[in-house]
């Protein structure tokens, strides 16, 4: 067999360079792909084998957005986000119209990320739903500050409870301004009746950061208290949801 007696300029260079490329968790022969196409591939294959922890923020986002925007470079994308927003939490968590003022995220990425957020609620919410709330407070406060803790405006919400403390429903009833949410006892107790529930907790979020209770919070309270005993339905609780930071009035002897 006739033996070649040098390289083409460059083609040794070229194997190398291809070598380099090939990703480290694949065994044996196979197929090298370059450019954005290879470098996604390498983030799921390390998502897969070595499992979330292995991602940072802004490639947890790359990835997220490269399914909803498959013809675009989203690097970039997902640093701008972080630079905005902050964190991969506070991205996903951001105001649909905040979302919409990012360049390049368009209808399809903001929908991507949103349609996160509301995967993780539900995951949350499945670990304390017809479960004994009072027995996993815990998994409680993880949920409530997932729903609440990032909110842009005042929302007033009610865990309603069975005779075993079991939650049956978490309603929103009420969203306000940044520091202020209308609350109607008698509506909140109309509707325990409807879900023939027997206890409620209260939770609203000060968008502020700072969960001190106000003297509205307070006589609110216990207005909803007295309405709620008239029909022998228990106020456990009213939860306070801050930025990182939570009250119980039960806990600081206000109920």
């Amino acid at each position: 067999m006739p033996k070649l007696k040098h390289d083409p300029k460059g083609f040794s260079d070229m194997l190398g360079l291809l070598e380099l490329e090939a990703p480290a968790e694949l065994s044996g022969p196979q197929p090298v792909v370059l450019g954005a196409e290879g470098h996604r591939a390498r983030m799921r294959l390390r998502l897969l084998n070595a499992g979330p922890d292995a991602l940072a923020d802004h490639e947890m986002l790359e990835m997220i957005l490269f399914l909803a925007l498959p013809r675009r470079d989203t690097k970039p994308i997902a640093r701008l986000l972080l630079d905005r927003f902050g964190s991969f939490a506070g991205t996903i968590a951001a105001p649909v119209q905040d979302l919409r003022g990012v360049e390049g995220l368009g209808e399809a990425g903001t929908a991507a990320l949103k349609l996160v957020q509301v995967a993780a609620l539900r995951l949350a919410k499945a670990e304390v739903l017809n479960r004994p709330v009072l027995n996993n407070w815990d998994r409680l406060m993880s949920y409530l500050n997932a729903v609440l803790a990032r909110e842009k405006i005042e929302q007033f919400r009610v865990l309603f409870l069975d005779n075993r403390n079991r939650l049956v429903a978490d309603e929103a009833q009420a969203r306000g301004t940044v520091n202020h949410t209308p609350v109607y006892p008698r509506e909140v107790v109309k509707r325990a009746l409807e879900l023939h529930a027997t206890a409620l907790i209260l939770v609203h979020n000060h968008p502020s950061g700072d969960p001190t209770p106000s003297d509205e919070d307070i006589a609110m309270t216990r207005e909803v208290k007295m309405a709620a005993a008239t029909l022998s339905i228990v106020l456990h609780d009213h939860i306070i949801v801050g930025n990182g930071r939570w009250l119980s009035f039960r806990k600081e002897g206000l109920l």
